[in-house]
């Protein structure tokens, strides 16, 4: 690929090749609506670059093998939609605690359950914080075009191999099936996970952590290490423990190293936010609308703003909390694909500090821009 090229694409195509550029050797999953093009376009393209393509039996499988694949050195990714994003959740939480770089894609569909396959929803926001059990870290990038899809793939393979982690890609069908002409640029700085810098011995300690990113450097299976990984709590020395102490150490290392570094995550996009007294907060396809909605509004002459996290985990609350104060904020409103998501970070962080106003849409079809203008309206002319 040239440094520069510019293609018509579809967003699920955007993805494998920004995880091709990122590095990925290894892809492994299961095929499902509205994400199956992903495993399509990496069956294709992935050999042609020396990785490895395997379609396994279910969902649970190719989320196994790419934490295998991981272990053994290799960049990792699977792609899913909401029934198998359920049922990926405990081998996520095994990815978490053993501290196993992987990029998970989410692409949103209608549910609960089957649902409508083939339909836009925002419905795994909060699954993809809370949907494994414990206490660990979640970072989760959010693309609202076919270029972020690109970048934002690359980038979750960067901050996989930075943290030793699972990290998701989440966005709607919209983004995922939509195709637009797109600059793809070549240039993008890559991460690489931190390797031993001591030879295999018996004095090896696969968990013990750098002091100041809390990370572990991460041996490959392969390369005359010997070490243990495991789903228990677990020492330095990756063996299982039932010590309190040793137990509490590992939870709190393995969500502060993520914590740690929170402020410098926040990826987001502003629109029309300098003076604006009534804030949208908006993602992914509806993010799409809600910039309409803005313009409509102004040429109206009610002062919206719209802000646009392309990281919704860990919260952009740093962002949220200066446009609070710098702002005379009367009113934010989120409008989302579900019935109430990610409005309850949002309200939790604004504290009652300004009225917050959910607006839903389970019918899946994408939002409008009146839909969201309209409520606005309302409240803006009490």
């Amino acid at each position: 690929m040239s440094k520069q090229q510019a293609v018509l694409m579809q967003g699920n195509e955007a993805c494998a090749l920004g995880a091709i550029r990122a590095g990925m050797t290894f892809y492994s999953g299961y095929p499902i609506t509205p994400s199956s093009e992903i495993a399509e376009e990496c069956s294709i393209h992935l050999p042609k670059h020396g990785g490895r393509f395997i379609q396994m039996e279910d969902e649970i499988a190719g989320m196994a093998a790419a934490l295998g694949g991981a272990l053994t050195g290799a960049k990792v990714m699977t792609a899913t939609s909401g029934p198998g994003f359920s049922l990926k959740q405990e081998l996520i939480g095994y990815g978490m605690i053993a501290e196993i770089p992987c990029v998970l894609v989410n692409i949103m569909r209608m549910g609960p359950s089957t649902g409508l396959p083939t339909s836009p929803a925002q419905g795994d926001v909060m699954q993809a914080k809370w949907g494994t059990h414990g206490d660990h870290p979640v970072i989760c990038l959010c693309p609202t075009s076919v270029k972020e899809m690109y970048e934002l793939t690359i980038e979750a393979f960067n901050l996989a191999e930075r943290f030793r982690t699972v990290v998701m890609v989440l966005t709607d069908e919209v983004i995922a099936h939509m195709r637009e002409g797109v600059l793809l640029k070549d240039d993008y700085p890559l991460v690489h996970r931190k390797r031993p810098v001591d030879p295999p011995g018996p004095d090896f300690l696969p968990y013990k952590a750098d002091p100041e990113t809390l990370v572990p450097p991460m041996a490959d299976y392969g390369q005359g290490y010997r070490y243990h990984t495991t789903g228990l709590a677990h020492t330095e020395n990756g063996f299982p423990s039932n010590s309190p102490r040793i137990n509490e150490a590992l939870i709190k290392r393995i969500c502060e190293k993520v914590d740690k570094f929170a402020h410098e995550l926040e990826m987001n996009e502003f629109v029309d936010t300098d003076d604006c007294e009534h804030l949208i907060i908006a993602y992914a396809a509806t993010a799409r609308a809600a910039k309409f909605t803005v313009r409509e509004l102004r040429e109206k002459g009610v002062k919206a703003g719209l802000m646009i996290p392309k990281m919704l985990w860990p919260f952009p609350k740093n962002a949220l909390n200066e446009l609070l104060s710098k702002n005379n904020l009367k009113s934010i409103f989120v409008p989302e694909m579900n019935m109430g998501q990610y409005v309850h970070a949002v309200r939790e962080e604004v504290a009652g500090r300004c009225p917050v106003y959910h607006i839903d849409d389970v019918s899946g079809e994408l939002f409008g821009p009146h839909t969201i203008g309209n409520k606005i309206m309302e409240v803006a002319s009490k």
